[in-house]
Order: structure tokens, then C-alpha cells, then sequence
């Protein structure tokens, strides 16, 4: 059920971004048009034969047929019997997503299946959350059909030799099959749950956030059974769980048949993970190793909010791991009983993070080697504030790992780096601290305090969250951006509660502090609406795990790690103050569903104001194929306008809408919109394009989404690609971000300032590179100081000054027609034709200009006064001066924009260029986007 897209590798794209449960089911059959070999096609992998097959799984218990579309995949001898893995995909996603880890496995020596869940990819049927009677009996009927492989070695007949493996939905549903299916041999479940209820009700407090993300990743309501969402409805409504709506999760999750997983499982969770904590993992090594199967927990530096999926070394062990149990290699190494990455800090030659593996011979779970930190403060009241609004952040569900434009490793791993992101509203928290420590700390496992608290209500909901405060206090830091709610009832009378708070492996470096604090709201989870205010005072110290077994390696080890700038960290820093009740979805306005962009009476006040405005009822629409310049002076609102229309902070009023969709935080129309803002990171040491490769793995999408060629050729950075970016100049290291913003070709692509720094050539190259993206019929926005290039790039202009529309239409109409034509040429002339040119009657001027040549018309007055003048070019001296003539021709002076008189000069002109033989493509009006824009703002840019 995972909804993030984390950033690297395959297996890990089972973690897409927001997309899209068991019925009376009959023997598998294959279709008749399936179960053949398919040609190697030309983009398989080499030595790996694919087939795909739809197969049927019988009628759905709302009377719908349910085929699931699969891929099969082998290498080497045909004739070789072979055991077989499954490998699931996550939530919103597909078995494409799966295909890399696949064609490993089979180079590997396994016969592997992929395939779709129910309601996802290909395959039909409705969403069922891993339903025993839906997803996890297609799972036991797919165990069948290898079992009838002639290459797939069996135990006996019927049962194949076989595994799965899969990350967050498809980790769960290998979890299930082993516990349903007794032919499964061994597991390796990654980023998963053990009980669904606890992962969305921890605590019983409803996690608003991911639960309002998964609904809208599995495509809405009416793609899930029935069932689950009148359950999303009662839920969200009520703000908080009921007991069925535990049982029908709790009923849908491995912990319902934990007792009888009793195969090998290698259990791989994400410490930056508020979706599925490290609480899940913990509670499923305890139940499998318990039932004496052998388990190995691994905790990775990634997770459903972002950070380093660490792909290679974690493939790496499934592969071992499979090797040994399902292949029945004894002298396989799978890895220590327990392994944990942690960051080592910034490598300064390169900037990215440093990894290192700390290991144990055992796993010594979320309680082990309990030091108790005392605690100083006394009991302190404060407020659940009317509509648990502003809420306290302490992350960014869903969002953290794709701020700023889909960069970095995740707000959660800024934790690890000394950078802090959270926020806690004064008078709605109480904050308890630890004197200063006297040596390094290293904090591993799930602290726990007891606190005592009276409430005026009966409804009282707490989220407890440790800091890491630096000396001074100058830094605080939330680890991995986690927090731990509660829900506490009858504590009018006053009640003393027990808290486990967030588990984290995080060092406490000498001289820094513990700051225990307890908030009445989280942006991530609901509240009580009803305000309420609550006394908390402590009953105990703070009891930290320290996991002494666990032993850091001698050397770090290198990992590849998605580094987020801290530009990016600035802006997601605007989302964490949003500080905003979730809202209901405006629906899709299907009027509007091919249309980039609506902007309507949209205004955003300053910080603590009521009547300043950055941006007021500010209206315009940009159409398919325009280059849309935003200008305005300083302080005009286009910054706030494009942080809002990127979903980074939200408008007071009206609403802005990206193809019908209404543009919120999060939004899954964002995944349209590709952004450029000056600051984009690189890793210095690798080239161009692998920089690029990179970061599209990061998304989680397929690699063939990409348009990397694509978005490459429209960049023009030809050979550069392969050098390292460290020897990239400005310029180049502008296009290769823009090329970064173009990846996947989104159909709205957003340019802040892409000419800053760059010298005239180089700004004339990425004048190219706007053009060429539009004229796929894609759409940009661009916002500039540089007048000159906007005029020559952008087919359309919105003007702003002080928060409101100035004016909004073509660039020619903007321009007007002054007493200037540009006249374009087919062919190029000598300078002795542009001079007669500029001799003509009625001309003041005439130099060569981008296509063509740029006339000036002499004015009512300068005519006059060059008809006194025998000389032509002392006329056209007279007419440069503009101040010759009567009072009466000053005030015809005031009419040189006059359209009927520029129009009766250009059809006299063109009658002399004809006459003169000039070769003349078209004549129009020109006047500076500089004299346009300074008129419309009056002067005051």
C-alpha cells in the first residue's frame, strides 16, 4: 500500500505514485490466446525469455470476471528444473514495475513470475487491500500454475519450489501467502505491514494523510470493494475508527494468520517510513521467529517518505537469501540475524551522504539496553484548538520524499544531516527536556515514557515526538520526521498513559539534548474538532533503547543516495507551515480537462495579515502550445503565484486548476507538471546522464516513461552528457536541469528564472529549448527579468504588479502596434538596399533585426519636416529629433500609435519595398516588450 516514489531501482518501483478483494474462484485457465512463448523482444534483457499470459480467476463476488495479467520469465537451459519466486508490485502499480528485480532472478537460475493485482495494470476486479478470498488466493491459484511448469523444480506434486518477494502491497501479500499457502518455501517481504488496522489506526488515531492518499492512489472509491469504501467514508468522517472498520483491516493483514508463517522470511523495513513503521517489522520477526522459522531484519535508509532504498544491496540479499533456501545452498551467505544502515554524514567532495552497515548476531528488537534519561518540566496545560487547526508538522506523509519538485532522499533523511523541518504551534504542545549528554548516545529501538493527563473533554488525542536539540539550542532536529499518537479515554478525572514513542536508530551526539514533547494535533493524523485543553505532567524519565549488540562497521560504505539541496529543504519548508485542515477534493471539472492551466480569483495574503495581498483575484488561462512568460516587478506575486500553482503553499480564495484537476499539496495531478527552480542538485562525480538516470529511477516509474532521448534532444546537450557535471559550465548545468524538469515529458512544464547567470549564447540556447518543448503541443510557463527574451520566446504574456492582473493575451497584442514594423524577409539583402530603405519617405530608421528588418515610421510631424528637406538623410537626421514642427503637430506627435495611421504607412511602405525589390515575407507591428511593460506597470519596475 505504498504511496511514495522512492528513488532508485526496481524493486523499489513497486512504491509508485498515487494510481488506482476474493470471489468464488475456479482452477486457474489460461486464456485461449495466452500461455505461449513470446520472441524475445528487443527490449528484454539478454538470455531472458518472457511470456505474458491474462489468466482467469473465476467470477468476483459481484458477479465480474477476474483476469490477472502476468509475465513469466527464464534463462539458460530450458530443460533445467528450476524453483520459482513471485515478485508483487506496490499499490498503484503493475508487474512492469517488477520486470528489472524479475529478469535478475531468472539470469540468476529461477523461473519468476510478475503480475498485476486486482485492479491495477491489465488485470480486473476491484481493489481488495490483499483479501484472502481476492488477491491472496490468486496468489495460491498463480503457486498452481508453476507447479504445472515442466522447468519449475517441484517437492512433490502440485508444489513447486517457490518464494515471494515484494515491496509494501506486495510485501504484505507474500507475508499472506505464506501464511495461507503451506507450499511456499521461503519469503522477503520489504516496507510492509504486519497489521493494516495499526498501520492506519496506530494507537487508535486515524492517520488521516496516508489513508486519504491510498484511497486516491487506488484510483477512488469506486475502483475498491464496496465494503472497504464505506469504511473510508464512515472513518473519515467520524475522525476517528470504529471496531469494524479495525476488523475488516485487521482481517485483511498477515497478523491474522501470523501463526501460521513458519517459512524462511528475510524482513526488510524503512526507517523513513511513517506509512509502515519500524513497528510492523518488529512485530513480524517476533511472531515468525516464534513460530522457529529462521528471520533476518534489515533496516534500510529509505522508506515511504524517500531517502536511499540502498536497491542493490538489498537485491543482493533476497537473491542470498533464495539462494539458500530455495536452492539449498548451505555455504550462501545471507547476511547477519540483524543489519541497520546509518548515515555517516556529507561526503565534501562529492555531497552525498556517506552510508555504513551496523550489524548484530541477533535482533535485539525496539526494547533492548534501556537507559533511563531523566526529564525536566513541570505539568503544563495547553489547547486542542477548534478544528485540530493549525495542526503541529513533524513530516510530510507522502509528500517528504518528492518536496521540491520531486528531488532529494526525503525531508525524513534531512533528519540524519542536522536539518529540521518540524513545527509545533506555541500553547498547543508541552515540552520536557534531558540535561545534556555527556558522551555520544546512540538511540536504537522505540523509547517509552509515562505521562499523566487530565483533559476537559473525554475525547483527548496526543502525539509524543523525541528532538534531538543541539547545544544552545540553535538546531532541533525530529528523527526521521516521525511521531507517535495516542488516543486517551476518560482522562477528565485525570489517567496515566503509557507512550512508545517513534522507533528510530539516531546517534545523540556529546552536548546535545533530548526534548520530549506532546502536541495536541499532526498535520498527518485527525484530531478532535471539539476544543479541549489538556494538563500533561510526568511520571517517568525517558527510557531510550541503546541495542549494544548491534556494532557499527570500521568503514563506511559507499551507497548510492538521492541528495536533496537545501534550496529544496527552503521549499518544502513552505508546505510544512501550510499548517491546514485536509479538505475534500474539489471534483474534476471535465470542461476544463484539456486545458494546462485555470486560474481563477485566485489571492494569497501576506503572513499575519489581513489585508495585504501578495496575490488578489488574480484570473488567466493558459491553453496547449504556449510559451506563457510571467512578468511583474518586484513584489508583483509571480514567485507566490507559481509556489501555489506547484502545490508548495496553499491560495486564501478562489482556486487553481491543472486539466480540470484543483491543485492542492500533493495533488496527483502534480505528476503532469514538471518544474525547474535555480538550485537543482547534482552529483558532481557522475556524468550528465547518469545524473538523469538517477533521478528517474527515484520516481519509480518505468525507465520507457522517461522520454529520456526525448527530453535529452530538446535539451541539446549532445556529447556533454557523458562527462561528469563537474565539468559542466553554467549553462550546461541550466539545460540539464531543465532536461530533469522534462523527464517523463509532463504536459505543463514550469521554468522560474532558467537565463539567470548564463551569457547571451547560452541564453539563446535555452530560448531554444522552451520553443522546441511547446511545439509537442506541451505547454510552458516561464518567469523572467530578461524582457528582451521573453519577447522573443513566449507566444502569450500574463503582466502582474502588486498581486493583480495587468493584462493577459499574445505578446503582439501586449506589444500594440507602435511606430515600429518589423519586416520579414525571405532572403537576405545588402547593406546598400537596407540603406535605400531607410531613405524612403516616411521611414526614420531601418536596421537588420532577427528575421528580417526592423523600420521605425517618422512621425506626423518628422514627415512634414523631411518634405521641407531636399536631403534624404538630412530629413531622416530632422526625423530622429521628433520635436520639429508647430503646437499643432506636437499634439499630432501624442498620435504615433495611432493604428489607422501606422497601418496607411506600412501599405505605403510595402508598396516601396516591392518597387525596390525587396524580398518581403511579412510586415507587422513592433514595439519593445520593454515599452509595453514599462507602460503598464507605469514605470515602477
Amino acid at each position: 500500500m505504498d504511496l511514495r516514489r522512492p528513488r532508485t531501482g526496481a524493486w523499489k518501483t513497486a512504491l509508485r505514485g498515487p494510481r488506482r478483494l476474493f470471489a468464488a474462484a475456479a482452477a486457474v485457465v489460461v486464456l485461449a490466446a495466452a500461455g505461449t512463448w513470446t520472441a524475445l523482444a528487443s527490449d528484454d534483457a539478454p538470455g531472458v525469455r518472457r511470456s505474458d499470459q491474462q489468466l482467469d480467476m473465476g467470477t468476483s463476488a459481484d458477479g465480474r470476471q477476474v483476469r490477472i495479467d502476468t509475465s513469466y520469465f527464464t534463462a539458460g537451459d530450458p530443460g533445467k528444473k528450476r524453483p520459482a519466486v513471485l515478485v508483487g508490485h506496490g499499490f498503484g502499480g503493475s508487474k512492469n514495475d517488477v520486470r528489472d528485480q524479475a529478469e535478475k532472478l531468472a539470469r540468476d537460475g529461477y523461473a519468476v513470475l510478475t503480475w498485476s493485482a486486482r485492479g491495477f495494470g491489465a488485470s480486473t476486479g476491484r481493489i481488495g487491500l490483499n483479501d484472502p478470498k481476492g488477491e491472496v488466493a490468486d496468489v495460491r491459484r498463480l503457486v498452481d500454475w508453476l507447479a504445472e511448469r515442466p522447468e519449475v523444480r517441484l517437492d512433490k506434486a502440485g508444489d513447486p519450489r517457490v518464494g515471494v518477494t515484494g515491496a509494501s502491497y506486495g510485501g504484505a501479500v507474500s507475508l499472506l501467502a505464506a501464511g495461507y499457502d503451506r507450499r511456499i518455501d521461503a519469503i522477503a517481504p520489504m516496507i510492509t505491514y504486519w497489521n493494516l488496522a495499526d498501520a492506519l489506526f496506530p494507537r487508535d488515531v486515524f492517520k488521516k494523510q496516508w489513508a486519504g492518499m491510498f484511497l486516491s492512489a487506488g484510483g477512488g472509491c469506486d475502483r475498491f470493494e464496496k465494503q472497504l469504501c464505506e469504511m473510508y467514508d464512515r472513518v473519515a468522517v467520524a475522525g476517528k475508527p470504529d471496531a469494524k472498520a479495525r476488523e475488516l483491516l485487521s482481517g485483511r493483514s498477515p497478523s491474522a494468520v501470523g501463526d501460521r508463517i513458519e517459512v524462511p522470511a528475510l524482513i526488510v523495513q524503512g526507517q523513513t517510513d511513517s506509512l509502515f513503521t519500524l513497528d510492523q517489522a518488529d512485530a513480524m520477526a517476533r511472531t515468525i521467529r516464534g513460530n522457529h522459522a529462521p528471520v533476518s531484519v534489515d533496516w534500510i535508509a529509505g522508506g515511504h517518505d524517500g531517502g536511499d532504498m540502498e536497491t542493490d544491496r538489498v537485491e543482493g540479499r533476497v537473491g542470498a537469501w533464495f539462494d539458500r533456501y530455495l536452492k539449498d545452498d548451505k555455504g550462501v551467505d545471507t547476511g547477519p540475524a540483524f543489519r541497520v544502515t546509518r548515515t555517516g554524514g556529507i561526503d565534501s567532495t562529492d555531497g552525498a551522504a556517506t552510508l555504513r552497515g551496523a550489524t548484530g548476531d541477533r535482533y535485539p528488537g525496539l526494547a533492548s539496553g534501556v537507559r533511563d534519561i531523566p526529564l525536566t518540566g513541570r505539568p503544563q496545560t495547553f489547547d486542542n484548538p477548534a478544528g485540530a487547526a493549525p495542526p503541529a508538522v513533524s513530516g510530510l506523509p507522502g509528500i517528504g520524499g518528492a518536496a521540491g519538485g520531486g528531488g532529494g532522499g526525503g525531508l525524513s533523511r534531512l533528519s540524519s544531516l542536522g536539518i529540521g523541518v518540524s513545527l509545533d504551534f506555541p500553547g498547543q504542545h508541552a515540552a520536557f527536556d534531558s540535561k545534556p549528554v555527556t558522551k555520544d548516545l546512540r538511540i536504537t529501538g522505540a523509547p517509552t515514557v509515562r505521562a499523566h493527563v487530565k483533559s476537559d473533554s473525554e475525547d483527548t488525542v496526543l502525539f509524543g515526538k523525541v528532538y534531538d536539540v543541539g547545544p544552545g539550542g540553535e538546531r532541533k532536529v525530529l528523527p526521521a520526521q516521525l511521531v507517535s499518537p495516542v488516543r486517551v479515554g476518560g482522562a477528565v478525572d485525570g489517567k496515566d498513559v503509557d507512550l512508545r514513542l517513534p522507533a528510530v536508530d539516531h546517534e545523540l551526539k556529546k552536548g546535545h539534548r533530548l526534548s520530549l514533547v506532546l502536541a495536541s494535533t499532526d498535520l498527518g493524523y485527525a484530531s478532535p474538532a471539539e476544543p479541549a485543553a489538556y494538563t500533561v505532567s510526568l511520571k517517568s524519565g525517558l527510557k531510550v533503547p541503546t541495542a549494544p549488540g548491534v556494532d557499527t562497521a570500521a568503514a563506511p560504505l559507499p551507497a548510492w543516495v538521492w541528495w536533496l539541496p537545501l534550496t529544496g529543504a527552503v521549499l518544502a519548508a513552505g508546505l510544512l507551515v501550510l499548517g491546514r485542515r485536509r479538505a475534500t477534493a474539489p471534483a474534476p471539472d471535465l470542461k476544463l480537462a484539456e486545458v494546462p492551466l485555470q486560474i481563477t480569483d485566485l489571492s494569497k495574503r501576506y503572513a499575519k495579515s489581513t489585508d495585504r495581498y501578495a496575490v488578489r483575484d488574480l484570473s488567466f488561462r493558459v491553453e496547449k502550445g504556449q510559451v506563457l512568460g510571467l512578468l511583474g516587478p518586484n513584489g508583483a506575486g509571480k514567485t507566490t503565484t507559481l509556489r501555489m500553482l506547484m502545490g508548495l503553499i496553499a491560495p486564501d480564495a478562489g482556486e487553481i486548476r491543472v486539466f480540470g484537476r484543483a491543485i492542492r499539496p500533493g495533488a496527483p495531478v502534480l505528476s503532469r507538471v514538471g518544474a525547474f527552480v535555480e538550485g537543482a542538485g547534482f552529483l558532481p562525480h557522475l556524468s550528465g546522464r547518469e545524473n538523469l538516470e538517477l533521478y528517474w529511477k527515484a520516481t519509480g516509474r518505468p525507465p520507457e516513461d522517461a522520454h529520456l532521448d526525448e527530453a535529452l534532444e530538446i535539451a541539446g546537450l549532445g556529447d556533454a552528457l557523458a562527462r561528469a557535471v563537474r565539468t559542466y559550465s553554467q549553462g550546461m548545468r541550466q539545460r540539464l536541469a531543465i532536461a530533469q524538469a522534462m523527464l517523463g515529458l509532463p504536459d505543463l512544464l514550469i521554468l522560474d528564472e532558467p537565463t539567470n547567470g548564463l551569457d547571451p549564447p547560452q541564453i539563446r540556447e535555452m530560448r531554444g529549448v522552451m520553443i522546441r518543448y511547446a511545439e509537442g503541443g506541451r505547454t510552458v510557463i516561464v518567469s523572467s527579468h530578461l524582457l528582451s527574451e521573453v519577447e522573443q520566446s513566449c507566444t502569450h504574456l500574463v503582466v502582474m504588479d502588486r498581486g493583480r492582473l495587468v493584462q493577459a493575451g499574445p505578446v503582439d497584442e501586449i506589444v500594440g502596434s507602435g511606430d515600429t514594423l518589423l519586416v520579414g524577409l525571405a532572403a537576405d539583402i545588402p547593406d546598400p538596399l537596407v540603406e535605400k530603405v531607410a531613405s524612403l519617405p516616411g521611414v526614420a530608421s531601418a536596421v537588420r533585426a532577427e528575421g528580417g528588418l526592423l523600420v521605425r515610421l517618422a512621425s506626423a510631424a518628422d514627415t512634414r519636416q523631411a518634405a521641407s528637406v531636399a536631403d534624404t538623410r538630412q530629413a531622416a537626421s530632422v526625423a530622429d529629433t521628433g520635436h520639429a514642427g508647430s503646437g499643432a503637430d506636437a499634439d499630432q506627435v501624442g498620435s504615433v500609435a495611432d493604428a489607422d495611421r501606422v497601418g496607411s504607412a506600412a501599405s505605403r511602405l510595402l508598396v516601396e519595398l516591392v518597387r525596390l525589390e525587396v524580398p518581403v515575407e511579412s510586415v507587422g507591428p513592433h514595439r519593445r516588450l520593454e515599452d509595453a511593460f514599462l507602460t503598464l506597470i507605469g514605470g515602477t519596475a
